[in-house]
């Protein structure tokens, strides 16, 4: 593991950032609902980013405008999930640098909010995610939204031993995510989002394994590695490396840099001696390694971007991506470290929050 390059890039911001988390109050889904959602106070609730008002008939149900996000939908409980996630992935950064308790203490206040506390915790469910006014009161697509969850589980398995973590909540929230972990597979909603044909279908697979990894799901493991090698890298990847279901999308460069984001944490996450994914090759030749390539110049030089510019927050990337960082880390590849260094590691743009999940590397390279 090349942890110390990494170390001495993200101590700084880390360490800022931590301070920050150290000073916040829990904030769950219980504290802002909305009229608009069918579910109770414990159930996360958003809507469709890219579903407007029909000017044509504004009683009626939402009508789609693809890539272009309505200002006016309820994103109380996404943002406060990325709050947590951000919180969490920062504090159990400080504790991997420094082994300070008082991180730990400060997580758990957060974690006991979110899983454990009656009348705070989330149902460990996702029935109404990306809700549509007039036409869906939640939807399979709307498990992405928990990406953001995937640094809250690896924060605890980074936290799990501390002398300060209470065992009773770390058994406790491994059952919340057993839990969920049971819903992401049976309900009709999470197979719906596994058999997702692009970056939502890599985001099944991304989560559930982190899940699964928390939870010492070694059975969903197996099964998110074959899924890997069987359906995502072959049917995803063009033989250039490139991912058509993206580009095809109206902001391509950031829908390919997230699928990109999304496949290497699969193979950071999933990968053992005995099935190391990043060096994995389909029959006809595909690898992740081939993506990182096809992707790595216009991270480097984004004017050589071949297509047009993304409709929206195109000037917002790239940022320090996490395929970069997990790249090198498996290939040694220097170049790939001296980009990602100078991009920047502490992006505040909503938009680019949601759609960077592995904000911290420090706790995914052990």
């Amino acid at each position: 593991m090349e942890r110390s390059p990494v170390l001495s890039t993200l101590q700084p911001y880390n360490l800022a950032e931590a301070r920050w988390a150290m000073q916040q109050e829990p904030v769950t889904v219980t504290t802002q609902t909305s009229a608009r959602s069918a579910g109770n106070q414990h159930d996360f609730f958003s809507e469709g980013d890219y579903w407007w008002p029909d000017s044509a008939n504004p009683q009626g149900p939402y009508i789609q405008r693809d890539g272009l996000t309505n200002p006016d939908n309820f994103v109380a409980h996404r943002q406060a999930m990325i709050r947590f996630s951000r919180i969490v992935g920062a504090l159990a950064s400080a504790y991997v640098i420094t082994r300070d308790e008082t991180y730990v203490r400060q997580a758990f206040r957060h974690l006991n909010a979110w899983f454990v506390n009656p009348a705070t915790r989330m149902n460990p469910s996702l029935l109404y995610a990306q809700a549509i006014k007039g036409r869906a009161t939640g939807r399979g697509i709307g498990i992405i939204d928990t990406i953001h969850l995937m640094e809250v589980a690896q924060g605890v398995r980074v936290m799990a031993k501390a002398k300060s973590a209470d065992k009773r909540s770390v058994a406790a929230i491994r059952r919340w995510f057993a839990d969920y972990l049971t819903w992401l597979t049976t309900h009709p909603y999470g197979k719906d989002e596994m058999n997702a044909k692009n970056n939502h279908g890599t985001c099944w697979v991304m989560q559930v394994a982190a899940f699964a990894r928390l939870t010492n799901n070694d059975t969903l493991l197996a099964f998110c590695r074959n899924r890997y090698k069987t359906v995502l890298l072959p049917e995803q990847m063009a033989a250039d490396g490139s991912f058509p279901q993206e580009l095809r999308r109206t902001k391509p460069y950031g829908y390919s840099l997230f699928n990109l984001d999304a496949m290497t944490t699969i193979c950071q996450i999933l990968s053992i001696p005995s099935d190391n994914l990043w060096h994995y090759q389909t029959p006809d030749g595909r690898t992740i390694r081939r993506g990182i390539d096809y992707l790595y110049p216009f991270v480097a030089n984004k004017p050589s971007w071949p297509l047009k510019p993304d409709v929206m927050y195109w000037e917002n990337w790239p940022v320090a991506p996490p395929f970069l960082v997990f790249g090198f880390n498996a290939f040694g590849q220097n170049d790939w470290l001296q980009t990602w260094k100078k991009l920047d590691h502490a992006p505040h743009v909503d938009e680019v929050l949601r759609n960077l999940p592995i904000r911290n590397p420090l706790i995914w390279l052990e």
